[in-house]
């Protein structure tokens, strides 16, 4: 019987410390072989259709279909500009399993993705989290780092509009946490342990310059060779890790400064499978920056829905 998943059920579901922990496990085993087809709206109207295909012999496949409607936000009521389904299937027998809001997958796996890598590479100690950015999947990026590194006590978070900023720190506000929006990017950067930038700029907006000694960039936006969140000098400064290598020649903060020569291919020391593995070491020590570029990719819904069925 093919199970239905509502975006409230996956949420409830996926816990991030369960989640993350399940992505650290998944890694030890082998790499899906991944399929990605994205078509055009016929109508040049700019939307996309795009379907991911993750295929784990005998074991699973799961597919992803988001339509990509970048001006769903502007309707009246607004939509997500992203939305679909992931949908699993038997590795063995092709038999269908179940069906999940994609929105909420994506959030999912898209933040416990963020959330390992600071597992992995930010200081064990980091009590300041910074989040870049209050769109949709800002708070679930907050939520999951805040899971890989408990000690988190003070929560900034900036957006380009102040409002929106004001409405994020005031709905993850708890006991125990400062949320604070801030306006001041360079100072809330400097006092950063963590920066988390979620966005969907086109130029640079953290400053290598602001990043203090040890802290931890995690780079999730600029999925596209256009889009920027940290400058060359961060780029240059911070030793680079991926969670994956396949794709990442797309993401704008790689694939700029390596055009323009700051840094090049080799500069990305591990991705996650090297890391979770022990092949190649993370942190080498408190005063060194690491920077984590989340790429995603179709592995990581096949993970997040192998993650879900265990979890009901």
């Amino acid at each position: 019987m093919t199970r239905i998943f509502t975006a409230d059920a996956v949420h409830r579901a996926l816990a991030f410390p369960f989640l993350i922990d399940h992505l650290a496990q998944a890694h030890l085993g082998a790499m899906p072989q991944v399929h990605v087809a994205v078509h055009a709206d016929p109508g040049a109207t700019g939307n996309q259709f795009v379907v991911l295909t993750a295929w784990l012999s005998a074991e699973m496949i799961a597919v992803k279909t988001v339509g990509v409607f970048p001006e769903n936000r502007d309707l009246s009521p607004p939509q997500a500009s992203v939305q679909g389904l992931v949908t699993a299937f038997d590795g063995k027998t092709g038999a269908p399993l179940m069906a999940a809001d994609g929105e909420a997958m994506t959030f999912r796996k898209t933040a416990a993705d963020s959330g390992l890598g600071s597992r992995l590479l930010a200081r064990e100690d980091a009590e300041t989290l910074l989040v870049v950015g209050a769109g949709g999947l800002a708070p679930y990026v907050a939520e999951a780092h805040m899971a890989a590194r408990p000690g988190i006590a003070n929560l900034l978070v900036w957006n380009r509009t102040p409002a929106r900023a004001e409405a994020l720190a005031a709905r993850l506000a708890r006991p125990g946490l400062s949320a604070t929006p801030v306006s001041d990017l360079a100072q809330a950067v400097r006092r950063a342990d963590i920066v988390s930038c979620v966005t969907m700029s086109d130029t640079p907006l953290v400053k290598g310059e602001w990043l203090k000694p040890g802290a931890h960039l995690d780079l999730v936006g600029a999925y596209r060779p256009d889009l920027r969140e940290a400058d060359d000098a961060a780029m240059a400064r911070g030793t680079v890790f991926v969670d994956t290598r396949s794709g990442m020649e797309n993401a704008g903060d790689l694939t700029q400064p390596v055009d323009n020569g700051t840094i090049g291919w080799n500069a990305v020391r591990a991705d996650l499978f090297d890391l979770v593995r022990g092949r190649i070491a993370g942190r080498s020590g408190d005063e060194e920056i690491t920077i984590f570029k989340n790429v995603g990719g179709g592995h990581l819904d096949l993970f997040t829905a192998q993650a879900l069925i265990a979890a009901s």
